[in-house]
């Protein structure tokens, strides 16, 4: 007897077939046993096994949980301030030059206690779970130092044992260099300590770094990318948001998960992620933020076959954003993107951004069975609305 049935729903299992890129199933049923999906098909395929507990959805659209693939979650205080200087003409180099950005951050965040951090950064989770999120990924990088990287892992860590949500930890190795700090001595302290302590302790999947002219060159960050392998721990680069410095090439060559940003990026850098299997990962809620005219090339992309994924970048100088679904419309106001490849970029490819997607991301046999149930009469639906909140989400097979 399986341990629930749901019913009377249309499911997007995100599984493309020629014509129809998200695998729809109309009037379907979801078998689930042990938090995993055990079947999927039409409701009539299903008819006739027993369950549980039979949920009745309403004709309600069913979706993978959401999977916001890039986030900044885990820190401490606002730059509500920030923002209203940047609504005054200051440019993100200028607050960053300014001893602004990234620098006062990381002072809030050790000023806050570890409760104080913990709960704060909770808020922003529940806000995302609350969109459809079943997975998210938290970044540390307003740390600066060995001890405060590793002490927002743990809290990140921490998150993922009290919620029910999926939490991916990535150590933002190479974020910005502090002021007045040694370039060499910062760098030789992330490669030859953080990167290894973080990987003995199991406190994060993958090495991040931003490769900018105001943050830390393609050298440089191929050093950190040398350590993360060299300890078993996936690599994801920022790159080309601000210019091009190559750093998709950089990212490709070492067989990254991911590119994130890529306003800037170049023709040669699309086809050197297309090769790699390196996913693209849009930012629509730092483009909006910032007030940014460059967009990402999306035609490139879609012309190399480079898998697109949509995140919220939640963060709190450059991207404030907490509702996955608006990141979705963003993309599709902003960007360009279909409806379909907005949802698709916040489900199977930011799984396959996180190296995920053998087990999230699409409605499976076998996979975890993380749902969004979304009262609406359409998918397009969540490309169009501003805001929406699905009527239910479900983690491992149950309300959540």
């Amino acid at each position: 007897m399986w341990d629930r049935l749901l019913v009377d729903c249309n499911i997007a299992t995100m599984d493309a077939r020629p014509g129809d890129p998200l695998g729809i199933i109309a009037n379907g049923a979801i078998a689930i046993e042990d938090g995993r999906i055990l079947r999927v098909g039409k409701r009539t395929e299903l008819a006739g096994f027993r369950a549980k507990e039979v949920v009745a959805l309403g004709g309600a659209w069913v979706t993978p949980g959401l999977v916001d693939c890039h986030t900044h979650l885990v820190f401490g205080g606002t730059r509500a301030a920030e923002h209203a200087m940047r609504r005054a003409g200051a440019s993100y180099e200028e607050l960053a030059k300014a001893g602004g950005g990234i620098a006062s951050t990381v002072a809030a965040t050790r000023a806050a206690s570890d409760a104080e951090l913990l709960e704060q950064s909770r808020r922003r989770l529940k806000a995302l779970m609350a969109g459809g999120c079943t997975t998210v990924e938290i970044k540390s990088g307003y740390g600066f130092d060995t001890a405060s990287e590793l002490r927002l892992l743990v809290t990140a860590k921490m998150l993922g044992e009290q919620e029910a949500v999926r939490i991916v930890p990535t150590l933002l190795a190479l974020h910005a260099l502090p002021a007045g700090a040694d370039r060499e001595g910062f760098i030789r302290q992330a490669t030859d300590k953080l990167i290894p302590e973080a990987a003995r302790r199991k406190l994060a999947t993958s090495v991040d770094a931003f490769c900018e002219t105001i943050a830390f060159t393609p050298a440089e960050v191929e050093r950190a990318f040398t350590a993360a392998r060299a300890h078993g721990l996936g690599v994801r680069l920022h790159a080309e948001q601000l210019s091009n410095q190559n750093g998709a090439e950089l990212a490709a060559r070492y067989k990254a998960l991911s590119a994130d940003h890529l306003e800037h990026l170049d023709a040669a850098g699309a086809r050197a992620m297309a090769r790699a299997g390196t996913v693209a990962v849009l930012l629509p809620g730092a483009f909006y933020a910032l007030n940014e005219t460059k967009k990402p090339p999306v035609h490139m992309l879609r012309d190399a076959g480079v898998a697109i994924a949509v995140a919220t970048d939640c963060n709190p100088g450059t991207s404030p954003l907490l509702n996955p679904q608006l990141a979705m419309n963003l993309a599709c106001t902003l960007f360009g993107l279909s409806p379909e490849e907005a949802l698709a970029g916040m489900t199977i490819n930011a799984a396959r951004a996180l190296g995920l997607a053998h087990e999230v991301g699409s409605i499976a046999a076998g996979k975890a069975a993380d749902l969004a149930v979304w009262h609406i009469a359409e998918p397009a639906e969540l490309g169009y609305w501003v805001g929406l909140m699905p009527e239910r989400r479900m983690y491992g097979g149950m309300d959540a």
